[in-house]
């Protein structure tokens, strides 16, 4: 590793009285982390990669191999980290696959011939995770996402329903709504233009923050996760081109109708990322669809309560 490359590692892992010291106001995200220093820090002992659409994308393979399969699919600017406290429950019984998806993570954005970091939307995030389930050799599994991977969850059912034994959805996007504030900042040039090379930690944190219920619950190993990915090499780049295709208002939410996979539908009751009334209105959308709501947990209730989560999970997938 190059002077260069230690010298920005040592100011991502500085304490921030020394970071407020060097820029003024803490950390500022001047400098992105390689990929390589990302896998040093995060990579788990079941971390793998496969190449899908040209890139390589990390994914772990857990449990047993001979059991029913599992496909975890994360929200917007996590990764599979977020899985963490409810797969050694699940695993016990079931293969558990779960994904970094494009550009999050371990992944990282995906990139044309020339180099240039691809926009995701909708429909590339079709192509990504049909070429993701091929590459595993998964045809069919029950889909568990969150957010963003609940979007991308549902509507596997809707196009691919032999694809999807049963579906969980946790807090999914899909109905119009307006974009969380942290999200809705990119949709501003000066933000996307500048983000790149300078977005101050704090605004990562105070994300991180909000999609919980109890914001005391996030550990400083999981602020300090959330900050690596944002500043990961590509990623905010990446993040600035994607945010101004989110439009769900050309999803068509009257295809829930067609899903035939036995549905979960679990809801933190403090979430103030997507409104919790979408959580009725996805249960009233697919037939026979379950709900479960959350009191006191946010966006991400599978991560801040997994126990909790789990103990709705695993009936569910067991049933008949």
């Amino acid at each position: 590793m190059n002077r260069l490359a230690i010298e920005q590692d040592a100011a991502l892992l500085a304490p921030p009285g020394a970071l407020t010291r060097w820029f003024g106001q803490g950390r500022v995200g001047l400098f992105s982390l390689s990929r390589a220093t990302l896998a040093q820090r995060h990579a788990l002992p079941a971390s793998r990669w496969v190449r899908v659409l040209d890139a390589m994308v990390h994914y772990t393979d857990e449990g047993p191999a001979d059991g029913e399969t599992l496909v975890l699919i994360h929200g917007f600017g996590a990764s599979l980290h977020t899985w963490q406290g409810i797969v050694p429950a699940l695993a016990q019984r079931y293969r558990v696959l779960r994904l970094d998806l494009a550009p999050f993570g371990l992944t990282g954005p995906l990139r044309d011939a020339r180099g240039r970091i691809e926009t995701m939307d909708v429909h590339r995030y079709r192509d990504f995770i049909d070429a993701f389930l091929a590459a595993v050799n998964v045809r069919r599994a029950s889909i568990i996402g969150n957010s963003l991977g609940g979007l991308i969850g549902w509507d596997l059912a809707v196009r691919r329903p032999d694809a999807v034994d049963k579906l969980v959805l946790i807090d999914a996007a899909g109905f119009q709504m307006r974009l969380p504030i942290y999200i809705d900042l990119f949709r501003h040039a000066p933000v996307r233009w500048s983000a790149p090379w300078m977005l101050p930690e704090f605004i990562i944190r105070a994300a991180t923050r909000d999609v919980y219920g109890d914001a005391s619950r996030v550990p400083e190993s999981t602020f300090r996760r959330y900050v690596d990915f944002f500043y990961a090499e590509g990623s905010r780049e990446a993040v600035g081109k994607m945010v101004p295709r989110l439009d769900f208002a050309q999803l068509d939410t009257h295809l829930l109708g067609s899903v035939r996979a036995p549905t979960l539908v679990l809801w933190g009751e403090r979430d103030r990322w997507i409104p919790p009334a979408h959580a009725q209105a996805f249960t009233e959308r697919i037939p026979g669809a379950q709900l479960r709501r959350y009191a006191g947990l946010g966006h991400v209730p599978m991560e801040e309560d997994p126990q909790r989560v789990a103990a709705d999970l695993l009936p569910f997938l067991a049933a008949q």
